[in-house]
C-alpha cells in the first residue's frame, strides 16, 4: 500500500501548523471523552432501559468494538483522501451519532447512536497522530506526544465526572445535548481550517483484509463480552463460539497482511521492530487497566458506597486532573532521558494502585477510593506518552500511518477487552454471592473485588515488561526492509 511521505523540511512548528494540530487535539479530545462518559450514568440508564450491568455495559463495549473495526482502514483512508476530507467525515459522523444517541428513545438507538458516533471518532486518532508525526521533527515529538497523551487517557479519565456533573442536575440526554454544539463547531472551523499536509495517492483497498478485520475483532470482543452475559443468565449463543471465529478470523487477517506486504490494509512489518512491539504490548496493558477500573469504580461507588452521579464524578475528578497535569511534564523528561527511566516506575506506581484497589469493600472512605485512583493515575501518566512516542518514533517514515492505526487498533481492542474481562469476573462473583445468600451489596463489592485482583496479576506482567523498554532508534531514514522504500512512495 502506498503511504504517507514524511516532508523534508519539518522545523519547529509555525503558527499556522500549530493551530492545525490545536484544532485537531481540541477535536480529538470530544470525541475520545466519550469512550468512558457513559460509566457513571449506567445505574441511571439500567433503571430506566431496564437492563442488566452486563447489557448496559455495551454502551462502552460497542462503541469501543466500533472503533477497532474501523480504525484498521484509517491506514488507506489517510492515504487515499485529503486530510480535510477525512476530518469531516470524521466530526460529521461524530455529530450525527451524538444526535441520533440524545433523542433515542429505547436502548437499542442509544447503542446505534454510539456506534456511529464510535465512527468519527476511530478517524480523529490516527488522523492527530498520523498528522503529527509528519509536521513535527522527532526531537520535539515527546512533548507533543504528550499532548497527544492528554487526549488519549486523561479525556476517558475525565469522561465520569463530566456525566456525573450533568446528571446530578439533567437528564442523561444532555451528555449528549451539550457535546453537540461543541461537536459542530468545531466541525464548521476544521472545515474552513484543515489542510492538506500530505499527498493523497490511489491505492486499492483490500476488501477482503477489512471483512477478515471486522469479524476477527467483532467476534473476540463479543465473545468476552458475552461470557459475563452467559454468568447472568442472558446470552443467546455459547460466548466461545464468537471468540474462536474471531481468533480463527485473526490469524487469517494476520496471514494475510503478511502476504500483501506492501498492500496490506495494516502493515504489520511494524512488529519486527522490537521497541514498537514493546511499547504497543505494554500500551495494551495500560488500556485494560484504564477501561476495567473507570467501568469498576463507578459502580463501586454507587452501588457499594452509595453515592450519587455527581459525587462518584468528583471521586474520579483528581485522578484525571493528575494525569492532565503531569502529561505534558512527562513529554519534555521523554525528550531528555528517554522511556526506560519513566515507564519502568510509572508501571511499578499504577500496578500499586491496582493492587491498593483490590482491598476496597463496603467500608472504604471516599478518600481511600480517591487516593487509589490517583496513584494509578499517576502511574499510568508515566507510560503512556514515552511508550507511543518510543512505540511509533522506533519505525520508518513509510509506515507512520499504519504504526499509528496499529497502536489505535489496539488501545480499542485492549480497552473492550479490559471492559468485558472485568465486567465478566465481577458479574461471576456477584450471582455466584447472592446464590449462597449474601447481601447484594456485599455480592457486588466481592465481585468487583475478584475482578480487580486480574487487573493486579495483569499489571504485575507489565512491570517485567516494561523493563525491556529501550529508546527508540532515528529510524526514519532506514525502512524495515531496505528493499521495499520505492514500493511505498
Amino acid at each position: 500500500m502506498t503511504d504517507l511521505a514524511a516532508p523534508p523540511d519539518r522545523k519547529a512548528p509555525g503558527p499556522d501548523t500549530r493551530r492545525l494540530i490545536g484544532l485537531l487535539v481540541g477535536s480529538a479530545f470530544v470525541v475520545i471523552l466519550n469512550e468512558t462518559i457513559m460509566g457513571v450514568a449506567l445505574p441511571e440508564l439500567m433503571r430506566e432501559f431496564d437492563v442488566q450491568a452486563t447489557t448496559a455495559q455495551w454502551l462502552t463495549t460497542a462503541f469501543l468494538l466500533t472503533m477497532a473495526i474501523v480504525i484498521p482502514v484509517t491506514g488507506y483512508l489517510l492515504t487515499r483522501f485529503p486530510l480535510r476530507s477525512v476530518f469531516v467525515a470524521a466530526m460529521g459522523s461524530f455529530s450525527v451519532g451524538t444526535a441520533i444517541a440524545a433523542l433515542a428513545p429505547v436502548f437499542a438507538v442509544l447503542v446505534a447512536g454510539r456506534v456511529v458516533q464510535a465512527v468519527g471518532t476511530a478517524l480523529m486518532m490516527p488522523l492527530l497522530i498520523t498528522t503529527i508525526l509528519n509536521l513535527v521533527e522527532p526531537e520535539r515529538r515527546g512533548r507533543m506526544m504528550g499532548t497527544i497523551s492528554i487526549v488519549i487517557s486523561v479525556a476517558p479519565a475525565i469522561g465520569p465526572t463530566v456525566s456525573g456533573v450533568i446528571l446530578d442536575q439533567l437528564s442523561w440526554r444532555w451528555m449528549f445535548w451539550i457535546v453537540l454544539p461543541i461537536a459542530l463547531v468545531s466541525l464548521t472551523i476544521g472545515s474552513r481550517w484543515v489542510r492538506n499536509v500530505t499527498e493523497p495517492r490511489r491505492v486499492p483497498v483490500d476488501v477482503v483484509s477489512v471483512a477478515l478485520s471486522a469479524l476477527a475483532f467483532g467476534g473476540l470482543i463479543y465473545g468476552l463480552s458475552s461470557i459475563g452475559e452467559s454468568a447472568a443468565g442472558h446470552t443467546p449463543v455459547d460466548p466461545w463460539i464468537p471468540i474462536v471465529v474471531g481468533a480463527v478470523a485473526l490469524a487469517t487477517f494476520v496471514a494475510r497482511q503478511l502476504g500483501l506486504r506492501d498492500r496490506a490494509l495494516l502493515d504489520l512489518r511494524a512488529f519486527r521492530v522490537p521497541a514498537f512491539s514493546i511499547a504497543v504490548a505494554l500500551v495494551a496493558v495500560s488500556m485494560m487497566a484504564l477501561f476495567g477500573t473507570l467501568i469498576l469504580l463507578p459502580l463501586f461507588l454507587q452501588d457499594v458506597l452509595g453515592l450519587s452521579t455527581l459525587q462518584t464524578g468528583l471521586v474520579l475528578l483528581p485522578g484525571g486532573l493528575a494525569m492532565g497535569l503531569l502529561a505534558p511534564v512527562v513529554g519534555r523528561l521523554f525528550d531528555r532521558v528517554g522511556p526506560r527511566p519513566l515507564v519502568a516506575p510509572g508501571a511499578a506506581v499504577a500496578s500499586l494502585g491496582l493492587w491498593g484497589m483490590t482491598t476496597l469493600d463496603a467500608g472504604s472512605g471516599r478518600p481511600t477510593v480517591i487516593a487509589l485512583h490517583v496513584v494509578l493515575s499517576i502511574g499510568l501518566a508515566f507510560m503512556f506518552t514515552p511508550l507511543l512516542t518510543s512505540a511509533l518514533g522506533s519505525l520508518p517514515a513509510h509506515l507512520y500511518s499504519h504504526g499509528s492505526a496499529i497502536v489505535s487498533t489496539l488501545q480499542q481492542v485492549a480497552g473492550a477487552a479490559g471492559t468485558a474481562l472485568f465486567i465478566t469476573v465481577m458479574t461471576r462473583g456477584v450471582v455466584a454471592g447472592t446464590e449462597d445468600g449474601v447481601p447484594l451489596v456485599e455480592a457486588t463489592a466481592d465481585g468487583i473485588h475478584a475482578a480487580l485482583m486480574y487487573g493486579g496479576v495483569i499489571s504485575a506482567i507489565a512491570v517485567l515488561v516494561a523493563l525491556l523498554v529501550r529508546r527508540p532508534a532515528m529510524p526514519q531514514e532506514e525502512p524495515v526492509e531496505a528493499q521495499e522504500p520505492a514500493a511505498y512512495h
